[in-house]
């Protein structure tokens, strides 16, 4: 069996500390990855004033609130015009009240409220996009109450990405009101290079789709393809400033349930946006019991930032492991096979004392496995993960 990728203690410590520096250095926004829901993975442009209200009421009511997720966010298609001074104007059929309200509406709530827009002259579904209209842009929606921006790519020909989002970065920070800036330029330009100190946070990948393995890998598609495109872009993540690859497809019928509990668990592994895209007022009781495990999103929430990566395989069997705050590390067992089997995580491979005790904990289970001594085995199936809190002794 193969040893990828050995973690000594010493570069733990070197990690982290490096970690805090930045956590320190942060400007206050996103200090830990964003959570909320946006419309498009279930609803593309089928948006309106009334389906946004009952996402706000379902994130409330389905425990999401309580959980930590935040942001309510329209994705494209909300815009149809510009008014005679330049102002963007919502669609008033779909969004009566106006923007301002549904935003009042979603902070009456104790939520946040987000909206997109596009870096190019239209946005994907070719409504108006920001191109020479970032300084108003920012100012309208600073007075609506926005609190998060996902800033698109399309029809974008002859443009700079880094000068391009630059340009809003600098006009949300004058518009008076602290806006999360999400970076949708989808890793095609390597965000993670240049987009520190512009934005929050950056897609890392072209658009996720609704299954395991299908679409372009090279592009993003299935979740396994995207999971490993973000693998090794670990040392570009910390607090205030977020690899993102994508938003989740967990309750939009794609995935088995085993499926969206290995999606979920490393989206939380590696400090990812956790971003909620399916019907939060039509959830069954497992969708909802994953999208709410709150000791998966506490690795996600760790205030240390770090996003997790592998550190061991043989065949289809993986290990992976996020060093914690506390001294904990997360780990996932993976299973990408098609049949069941042991996998074992050795203390040596996730930076521990090789024969030294750990407490383990199941987070997925929830279950205790007591002081366990040098290495952890336990069975997972096929496309699954088990979800571990090794805590050293």
């Amino acid at each position: 069996m193969l040893n990828l990728r050995r973690v000594t203690l010493a570069g733990l410590i070197v990690l982290a500390l490096a970690s805090v520096v930045r956590l320190q250095a942060a400007d206050g926004l996103a200090l830990t990855p964003p959570m909320g829901r946006n419309s498009w993975n279930k609803f593309g442009c089928n948006v309106s004033e009334q389906l946004i209200e009952q996402a706000a009421d379902a994130m409330v009511a389905s425990g999401m609130k309580d959980a930590g997720y935040q942001y309510v966010v329209i994705d494209d298609c909300w815009q149809v015009s510009r008014d005679a001074d330049g102002r963007i104007v919502a669609d008033p059929q779909r969004f009566p009240h106006g923007m301002k309200a549904v935003a009042d509406y979603v902070h009456a709530k104790g939520l946040k409220f987000g909206l997109y827009s596009d870096a190019g002259t239209g946005t994907c579904q070719k409504r108006p996009g920001s191109k020479d209209h970032e300084v108003i842009d920012a100012k309208t929606y600073a007075s609506w109450g926005v609190d998060y921006l996902k800033y698109d790519w399309c029809n974008t020909t002859g443009q700079d990405t880094r000068d391009s989002y630059a340009r809003m970065s600098r006009a949300l920070a004058a518009s008076g009101r602290p806006i999360v800036f999400s970076i949708c330029e989808w890793g095609s330009t390597k965000p993670w290079l240049w987009a520190p100190g512009i934005g929050q946070l950056w897609r890392t990948t072209g658009d996720i789709r609704d299954c395991w393995d299908c679409g372009n890998p090279a592009r993003g598609g299935g979740v396994v393809h995207i999971i490993d495109l973000v693998a090794d872009l670990y040392p570009y993540a910390g607090p205030g400033h977020w690899n993102d690859p994508d938003m989740l497809e967990i309750g939009n019928g794609g995935l088995t349930v085993a499926e969206e509990r290995a999606h979920f668990s490393f989206w939380a592994l590696f400090a990812a946006p956790l971003m909620a895209g399916n019907d939060l007022s039509a959830m069954t009781d497992e969708t909802r019991d994953i999208l709410t495990n709150r000791e998966v999103i506490a690795i996600d929430q760790d205030p240390l930032g770090m996003q997790g990566r592998k550190v061991w395989n043989s065949g289809s069997q993986e290990v992976w492991m996020k060093p914690l705050a506390d001294g904990s590390r997360a780990v996932i067992l993976f299973n990408r096979g098609t049949e069941a089997s042991d996998i074992t995580v050795n203390w040596a491979d996730i930076g521990l004392f090789p024969g030294g005790q750990a407490t383990v904990r199941d987070l997925w289970t929830k279950t205790d496995a007591g002081v366990v001594s040098d290495h952890y085995s336990t069975h997972v199936g096929p496309h699954d993960v088990a979800m571990l809190r090794v805590t050293p002794k």
